[in-house]
């Protein structure tokens, strides 16, 4: 695409033509599968930082590029949270235990353009209260998803989530939010996962970003660590994320990083 010719609405959002959502396929495809290929490697004594050389393996095997090795200084293919860990968790030594859920977010990039997903994983057992609330973080994400039409605002979106989450009695976190995308790892708008029906920008065909909201069995507050990256729950609850890459359509949204081995949900297949 022509970034000269590319429209720019209001509000900063890129409007993307209908030939760049192949791009966008491309990528999203890429992602998806790499997680797919994660799962089997997700049980107890394992550590999170196997998980990422494999994934830094595929993603070179792949030749494609990893969007997060050396962004802002960050030296890891993936970022994995495990249970109170909200978000941009660092992979490293210590062993998994059994009945421990795990968020994995990656990100390539296909030919310039960026592929950005992440899916819940457990270790062993799932107990019964992470079953559930990973069952409500991801019909959080659907309803949101399906808020994703031309006409409909961001707005919608964030609605039709913390709507469904709170009455739940869980509760969604305000820290951090989804984001365009495209050619660019992080551009307009923020795609928060709460608010108002009709509020913020309108949703146009050609727009690309994600979903991705962390839900909270306990309270939405969070806090970062002396990392500089890892999130957690401010009060130790256990915390879960799904995330899609989008795109608006002309009748609906396309995800982009649907699972090809249907896997996206850890109880699938």
């Amino acid at each position: 695409m022509d970034d000269l010719r590319a429209r720019i609405t209001k509000d900063g959002i890129r409007i993307y033509e209908d030939a760049d959502f192949a791009g966008m396929r491309a990528a999203g495809r890429v992602a998806a599968e790499i997680l797919d290929a994660v799962a089997p490697l997700v049980v107890p004594g394992t550590t999170t930082a196997v998980i990422d050389d494999f994934i830094t393996d595929e993603i070179r095997r792949r030749g494609v590029t990893s969007a997060t090795i050396g962004y802002k200084g960050y030296k890891h293919a993936s970022c994995i949270s495990v249970n109170h860990v909200v978000c941009h968790g660092i992979p490293g030594q210590k062993l998994l235990m059994d009945g421990d859920i795990l968020n994995v977010d990656v990100t390539v990039i296909v030919d310039g353009w960026y592929g950005d997903t992440s899916r819940m994983y457990v270790a062993g057992q799932l107990a019964r209260k992470a079953e559930r609330l990973i069952e409500v973080t991801h019909e959080g994400l659907m309803r949101g998803i399906a808020a994703v039409k031309p006409g409909n605002t961001f707005g919608d979106i964030g609605y039709a989530i913390q709507a469904y989450v709170e009455a739940q009695r869980m509760s969604v976190v305000r820290d951090f939010c989804g984001h365009g995308l495209g050619r660019v790892f992080h551009a307009p708008p923020n795609v928060l996962h709460y608010g108002r029906a009709g509020a913020g920008p309108v949703l146009e065909e050609g727009m690309f970003f994600t979903i991705e909201p962390m839900v909270n069995l306990g309270r939405p507050e969070t806090k970062v660590l002396a990392d500089d990256w890892t999130a957690v729950t401010r009060d130790k609850s256990l915390s879960a994320q799904f995330e899609h890459s989008v795109g608006v359509t002309a009748t609906g949204c396309e995800i982009f990083t649907q699972s090809p081995a249907g896997k996206f949900h850890p109880t699938w297949g």
